[in-house]
């Protein structure tokens, strides 16, 4: 079975972060974000995997 896709506010609350954040994440920390139209879409094991590669990581410098 394929995981379904979720939508900004359902990887935010998988998180435990505002909405804000994961906008922020995608333009500045390269959260794996793939846009569908205007929407933002997400895999929750690719978000999983950048959170426990340090992917946000405030102190991690990624320019």
């Amino acid at each position: 079975m394929t995981e379904p896709w979720v939508s900004v506010e359902q990887i935010a609350e998988h998180l435990g972060v505002k909405r804000d954040s994961i906008y922020r994440w995608i333009d500045r920390k390269n959260l794996p974000a793939h846009r569908v139209g205007r929407l933002w879409k997400f895999k929750v094991f690719e978000v999983d995997e950048w959170v426990r590669m340090g992917g946000a990581d405030e102190h991690k410098d990624q320019n």
